[in-house]
């Protein structure tokens, strides 16, 4: 023997990819289990069960489960087993009593094997509606704009459902390891946020078992786990805890929370296209057991923010690729243009550079190399296109690290450290190749992900890392990844240089006659408004003829009417020939011939749009109306005005009014002139509406009706921002972190919201006193606001608290002037519910916070 003790055993990081952790063969004490064959005989049960069955675990094996629960809820259960489909289906049943008059259980089913799988725990009256619940926080993370909010949010509504100290969003890296991208933590911890742990952290048959069971809890990591018996069936099998709710925790997961300082966990996966993309991971300083209802919401939103997620991908990579789609149809169509041979792709490098993001592009066509920005030199080009010809030939090739599977490469990563190869011929073997640059990366990590590890107190298992202070490393010789929208993008490229660039030749002759014969039609149409406007100016000119007594005057009214109808055509254009506002019609017919007298003209009615048709044959008739006004009737004298109002009609016709007052006497015209006409009959004869007129002694007097399909109803401008309101946040009055008591969950996030604006740096939630003197005790508040009720209790003895620390504090109630304040507490300020930042503010200013 030796004096000298033999160094650790270091011990490959794959063991913990080995370890057995889905038949650990014992389940958490939270909750009993019991599995039953197909024809309903209990085969094992865990120690547990005479807790709450009151029979001893051996002596309930055997025996038909109809002997040990109730008719009925074995009858609910078979009702729930019919519904479960897939192999990896669970189900679960809320509030049913397992013996007849017995307190209330949540069960939850699956099948495993040749087994029904049956896990009962008490149940916990919440009075939660979950599906409620769940659809409110659903509707607050789809309102967030962009991806770092939409995670943080997330974050804060599983914090405020669960009740962690600690919720992050954990994010997986294509080589196991993850970071945490979004955190929601009571302000006296440390973040955790933007630190990477290695893959190891979690192994692999961890993250598999994440895919298939969307949620996991650890109640305490210091309870002692419940032997399942037996351990293996007659043939020698375990049983298979994948899909368990209550399935214990390796020895080593639970030494790594231990020695994180967690007591408590939740994991919720969050999938896209069903592989696991990431985790919300909830860490508690305490044993903290959470409902199964409370869970399944927690599951739920899950579940809701991976559809999120991937919807918001899908159409981020969506909009990617159709502008990259874009650019690469019209090379293709430049290509086709110049001829059908692959050496004219080298005119194009720096068009095909811009379909897929990248430093530097080269081809290898036929033995010639033409490179363009940051990529190897030639020669080195030469010995990667000789290592590319390994390759497979029928799809692209990517690699952010050149140099870890093409060691030369090593050499030259400053300029080419990824590469995205796209195979466009196959005799001979031709390239054409999209490189990125080296990202030289400072990664933090949670602890020397480096550091080996060794055998412990676990036996042949691995001893968990103790150090989870930061440790930097620069990462080097490596690109940005190539995303599959990318990969996507190179494989549609390489399609189309192999199989369609021969073809499109033919294309573009069909494409060039196609737009010949789309220029034709648009030059007709262009003739034929053009017509139409010529002989409407015609027309205007041979019937104002006849009315004028001299040239001026024929000059005067015929510019006028011409001017009148290109104003119209101007309103027109600049909606692309869309409708037009009938009260920017009137306003500026008015302001273009009265100029300052056209305040004299009043409008009333909700503003309309007009089809360009009768846009134009309005303009026309309210230029009429207002050119005899002038010059006959009201606004001719100084006192006179013009009510101009409309309104739709139950046909929902527009129907518009003319009403001339304290103008000179009218007479009725002793001829009818070409305005005349316009006014009576352009209404009736282009659309089809009418028109009234009538010359009374008081004033000119005019109704005018345009069928309802050529209105439509105009959107309405947004209210401004009341400036009071601005006023109140900016005179907010907060700062430090804030104690939030609410045990409503909807409410305390609005009013987290409120209090983030009036200054607060940082809110810390609390729903029970029990929560919130912990709170009080790691980290003492600059400001509370407290909910008077908290269900079962209310939050004076927090008030107490407060009121000796000498934190200010004001009450939130929706008792109104019934709540009475304990005289020991003094002068508190009340805020009634519902309340906003602005009643809050002014709770400030009354002295709910200090100077």
């Amino acid at each position: 023997m030796t004096d000298n003790p033999a160094p650790p055993e270091t011990v490959d990081l794959s063991s913990c990819d080995r370890e057995p952790i889905h038949i650990l063969g014992a389940v958490q004490p939270f909750g009993f289990l019991i599995a039953v064959s197909s024809d309903w005989i209990v085969v094992r049960a865990s120690e547990n069960a005479p807790r709450w069955l009151g029979h001893a675990a051996a002596d309930i094996l055997g025996l038909p489960l109809s002997d040990l629960l109730d008719a009925e809820t074995i009858h609910l259960i078979r009702g729930h087993l019919q519904s479960l489909r897939g192999p990896d289906a669970i189900d679960r049943i809320f509030g049913t009593p397992l013996l007849p008059g017995g307190p209330l259980f949540d069960i939850a089913l699956h099948v495993s094997g040749g087994s029904i799988v049956i896990e009962a725990e008490p149940s916990v009256s919440e009075h939660l509606n979950a599906g409620n619940l769940v659809r409110s926080m659903v509707g607050r993370i789809q309102q967030t704009l962009g991806f770092d909010l939409f995670c943080r949010a997330a974050v804060r509504q599983m914090r405020a459902l669960t009740g962690f100290d600690r919720v992050m969003i954990y994010r997986f890296d294509p080589d196991g390891s993850g970071v945490v991208i979004a955190e929601s933590a009571r302000s006296s911890l440390d973040p955790y946020l933007g630190l990477h742990y290695p893959a190891s952290d979690i192994p692999k048959q961890a993250r598999v078992l994440y895919e298939r069971n969307w949620l996991r809890i650890i109640a305490d990591v210091n309870a002692p786990p419940v032997a399942v018996i037996p351990q293996r069936d007659p043939e020698g099998q375990p049983l298979d805890l994948s899909m368990s709710t209550l399935r214990t925790v390796s020895p080593i997961h639970l030494e790594y929370l231990r020695n994180m300082g967690v007591a408590a966990s939740l994991s919720v996966s969050i999938l896209r296209n069903g592989r696991l993309w990431g985790l919300f991971a909830c860490h508690h300083a305490e044993p903290r057991h959470i409902s199964l209802e409370r869970r399944t919401g927690a599951e739920l939103f899950g579940q809701m923010f991976s559809l999120i997620l991937e919807s918001r991908e899908r159409e981020a990579e969506a909009a990617y690729e159709a502008s990259s789609r874009t650019l690469h149809d019209r090379l293709m169509g430049a290509l086709a243009s110049g001829g059908t041979s692959l050496e004219n792709i080298t005119s194009f490098l720096d068009d095909i550079a811009g379909i897929v993001t990248c430093d530097g592009i080269g081809v290898w066509v036929n033995g010639e190399v033409t490179l363009r920005g940051a990529t190897p030199t030639a020669e080195e080009f030469t010995g990667l296109v000789r290592f590319l010809n390994r390759t497979a030939t029928s799809r692209a090739f990517a690699t952010h690290a050149i140099g870890d599977i093409h060691p030369p490469a090593a050499d030259y990563t400053e300029r080419a450290a990824g590469l995205l190869a796209v195979p466009i011929s196959r005799a001979p073997r031709d390239f054409l190749v999209f490189f990125r640059r080296e990202i030289a990366r400072t990664v933090t990590w949670a602890g020397n992900p480096s550091k080996p590890a060794t055998l412990g107190p676990n036996g042949l298992r691995l001893t968990p890392r103790k150090s989870f202070e930061a440790w930097t490393e620069v990462v080097r010789g490596q690109s940005a990844p190539w995303s599959a929208a990318e990969l996507r993008i190179a494989e549609a490229l390489r399609i189309t240089l192999l199989e369609v660039i021969l073809r499109l030749t033919d294309s573009a002759e069909k494409e060039r006659k196609s737009s010949q014969e789309r220029q034709e039609l648009l030059i007709a149409e262009l003739n034929h408004r053009v017509r139409n406007i010529l002989n409407l100016i015609r027309g205007i000119v041979a019937q104002s003829r006849s009315g004028a007594d001299s040239v001026e005057e024929f000059s005067g009214v015929v510019g006028a009417r011409i001017q009148a109808l290109a104003r119209a055509h101007d309103q027109i254009t600049t909606t692309n020939w869309g409708p037009g506002s009938l009260r920017d019609l009137i306003a500026l017919e008015m302001e273009a011939y009265l100029g300052e007298r056209a305040e004299r003209v009043v409008l009333d009615g909700i503003d309309v749009l007009l089809e360009p048709q009768a846009f134009s044959t309005l303009a026309l008739v309210i230029h009429e109306l207002t050119t005899n006004s002038a010059k006959y009737g009201a606004l001719s004298e100084p006192a006179g005005r013009v009510d101009v109002a409309w309104r739709r009609d139950p046909s929902d016709s527009l129907v518009i009014d003319w009403n001339e007052s304290g103008g000179p006497a009218v007479m009725p015209p002793t001829r009818r002139g070409f305005g005349t006409t316009l006014i009576e009959r352009s209404i009736p004869y282009e659309l089809k509406g009418e028109a009234d007129i009538r010359y009374e002694l008081t004033g000119v007097r005019g109704r005018f009706v345009v069928p309802a399909r050529y209105v439509r109803d105009a959107p309405t401008a947004p209210a401004p921002v009341p400036r009071e309101s601005v006023h109140s946040l900016e005179a907010a009055a907060l700062s430090g972190a804030v104690l939030l008591v609410e045990d409503n969950m909807i409410i305390a996030l609005e009013a987290e919201d409120i209090l983030a604006t009036l200054g607060a740096r940082a809110v810390d939630m609390a729903a029970s006193v029990h929560d919130a003197m912990r709170l009080i005790e790691a980290a003492t508040p600059s400001f509370a606001l407290l909910d008077v009720n908290l269900g079962s209790e209310t939050s004076l003895p927090v008030a107490r608290r407060l009121s000796a620390l000498g934190v200010p504090f004001a009450f939130a109630t929706g008792y109104g002037e019934s709540f009475r304040i304990p005289p020991e507490l003094g002068a508190v300020t009340m805020v009634k519910k519902p309340y906003t930042a602005d009643t809050l503010r002014r709770a400030l200013a009354a002295g709910a916070v200090a100077a």
